[in-house]
């Protein structure tokens, strides 16, 4: 099988590119999100995306700040607890960004129907409200009969609505561990990694450990993302911070304040790149910039029990360095 490792570098430059429609996966706006693959896409000043979000998170808030996305589509904007998403609000509020509205129920039936090939998805949800009558894509045409139009069934004969399928042209998934060939492992929330993982047309995984494929073959039941639809794997520890990955860390509080609180303005937003995102080119210096003492204190997590089953298949950094190796 082939040796998918490739480095976050690589895969920013290989899979990303401007104007194209993204998606990403993770749970919640403070769960297992790839944040550091959207710090990457702000070194590499990816922009004009087209971005398809379950939920909106810090990683789409720090590339809506720098004026990185043009559109987006999402079934929730906000922080929860650390209040709105000020980077993402800026660039909606400005112009700069078209946010259009659906629910966390919508994003996963339009991911499934694109994963299906559906021409359209009957649903009764988002119907009824603005969410079905006012677009941002089209917001003088009020109340809108495109968003969500209304059909027929045919055999009941009731009204219901009809979403647009979702086939984004790269996603990129956080997954707790994944071996070389892309084979995955989520811990924790899923919400719709599933989905999307069958819906867009290219498949990156970051990944917070990688585990020897045995570690596949011993719970085949839980990989619910496997190789058949990857192409390509990086790994990157910590990749999820100042978010939480079940079973392995959780989330930083204080920098998901901080983070907001600097997204909230250009000025705040640029020294905040020059911090967390320009100042580091390896992983190594990555896990520097976030500290010694504040990695220990995150992954003392009450949750750690849940990686005790795979621990034995966890391959080094040194292994890692050699599959990459290899791979080129």
């Amino acid at each position: 099988m082939a040796n998918k490792l490739i480095s976050m570098e690589e895969a920013v430059k290989k899979y990303t590119w401007d104007g194209q429609t993204f998606s990403h996966g993770g749970a919640l706006p403070v769960g297992s999100d790839c944040i550091a693959f959207f710090r990457e896409m702000v070194r590499q000043g990816v922009k004009d995306l087209n971005c398809i979000s379950n939920c909106n998170s810090q990683g789409t808030n720090l590339l809506a700040a720098v004026g990185g996305i043009k559109r987006i589509e999402v079934g929730f904007s906000g922080l929860e607890v650390y209040g709105f998403a000020n980077g993402l609000r800026r660039a909606v509020e400005s112009g700069q960004t078209v946010l259009e509205d659906y629910s966390n129920g919508a994003i996963p039936l339009r991911l499934m129907g694109g994963a299906l090939g559906w021409p359209f998805i009957p649903t009764f949800i988002n119907s009824g409200c603005d969410q079905q009558w006012a677009s941002a894509d089209d917001p003088e045409n009020y109340p809108n009969t495109k968003k969500i139009p209304e059909i027929i069934c045919p055999f009941t004969g009731k009204k219901l609505g009809a979403f647009k399928p979702l086939q984004p042209d790269v996603a990129v998934i956080h997954v707790t561990m994944a071996d070389p060939q892309g084979n995955a492992i989520m811990l924790g929330t899923e919400w719709s990694r599933f989905e999307l993982s069958r819906a867009a047309k290219k498949v990156v995984l970051q990944a917070d450990f990688i585990v020897d494929t045995d570690c596949m073959r011993q719970y085949p039941n839980l990989v619910r993302i496997p190789d058949l639809v990857v192409d390509a794997v990086v790994y990157w520890p910590m990749g999820v911070w100042p978010q939480c990955s079940t079973g392995v860390y959780d989330s930083d509080e204080e920098h998901m304040y901080y983070m907001n609180k600097m997204l909230r303005t250009e000025e705040g937003t640029q020294e905040y790149i020059e911090k967390f995102v320009k100042s580091y080119n390896t992983v190594e210096e990555y896990l520097d910039v976030i500290g010694k003492e504040k990695i220990e204190k995150l992954t003392n997590t009450d949750t750690a029990f849940l990686m005790d089953p795979y621990r034995k298949w966890i391959k080094s950094d040194e292994e890692i360095k050699a599959l990459m190796q290899e791979g080129r």
